[in-house]
């Protein structure tokens, strides 16, 4: 696909662009009504997809709670209680909010042997609604200190029980984002993983967790902003790795996501995601 279309896809569903004239603008590029439509079912997300572990799978067992004002899907090994994991993972979602997929990811995350949750940021506005355009529409309203605070709350109530657990915590896209706000606003946090996600609005210095961060070649409106953040965690002292996938698109990760989506990097990228977490959160 022509990389002028997935920057255009990409600038839609992030700053965002308003539909109609995202809708011209493909067009012009694409050359018709047709051919822009196809483009786009090409890059949409497709649920259908968002069963690498399915509900049922007999490894794991989940349902949903509520913790420190947010909603939450939960998932957890299948011989392991809540109260007995030894470490939690807290998986952020996308600027979509909770969706199939994001539930997938945290039943690969518990199929790994962690107590998983995955919390929809969109509570306090009433929560994710099923159309996508929509739950793109309300993350500007959210109040991002408000966020990174809530989730700090879970994990110093996670720090503290019986047994105290280690957590760490992986997001993508605004999720990503909002791992660097959290490891500035949780410093009981053990480890974060970042997949291309915005620099913290604060101090680096305040971070306590180790960090893996992954990022796209293709990915501009993201990448300009890492080597000054590097460049901050350096002068910190902070314990961080950071990998960049040539030749992938924001999103690479998604594997409902079309065109976006590299098999190759997302493997890779996760296989470092699981081994980082097994050595920070043992």
């Amino acid at each position: 696909m022509d990389q002028r279309i997935v920057d255009l896809y990409d600038e839609y569903t992030h700053k965002p662009l308003d539909r109609r004239v995202f809708m011209e603008r493909l067009v012009a590029l694409t050359g018709s009504t047709m051919a822009a439509q196809l483009a786009l079912s090409s890059l949409a997300s497709d649920y259908a997809l968002a069963q690498t572990i399915a509900e049922n799978d007999p490894r794991i067992s989940t349902d949903r709670i509520e913790l420190g004002g947010l909603k939450f899907y939960r998932a957890r090994p299948k011989d392991v209680t809540p109260e007995a994991a030894r470490a939690a993972v807290i998986v952020i979602h996308e600027n979509r909010g909770l969706n199939p997929h994001i539930e997938d990811v945290t039943r690969r995350v518990a199929a790994a042997g962690y107590l998983a949750l995955a919390p929809d940021m969109l509570t306090p506005l009433g929560g994710t609604p099923k159309d996508e355009d929509a739950a793109r529409d309300m993350f500007p309203k959210l109040d991002l200190e408000k966020s990174a605070g809530q989730l700090a709350g879970v994990v110093a109530q996670l720090k503290a029980a019986s047994p105290p657990k280690k957590v760490g915590v992986v997001g993508f896209c605004w999720g990503g984002g909002m791992v660097n706000m959290l490891a500035v606003a949780a410093p009981g946090l053990d480890a974060g993983v970042v997949y291309y996600g915005a620099p913290p609005k604060g101090d680096a210095a305040r971070i306590n967790a180790a960090l893996m961060m992954h990022y796209a070649g293709l990915d501009k409106r993201i990448n300009d902003m890492v080597p000054p953040y590097e460049e901050a965690l350096k002068k910190a002292g902070k314990s961080f790795q950071s990998f960049m996938y040539d030749g992938v698109n924001h999103a690479f990760n998604n594997d409902t996501g079309g065109e976006r989506y590299n098999k190759a990097a997302a493997d890779l990228a996760w296989g470092r995601t699981m081994a980082f977490l097994k050595d920070k959160l043992a």
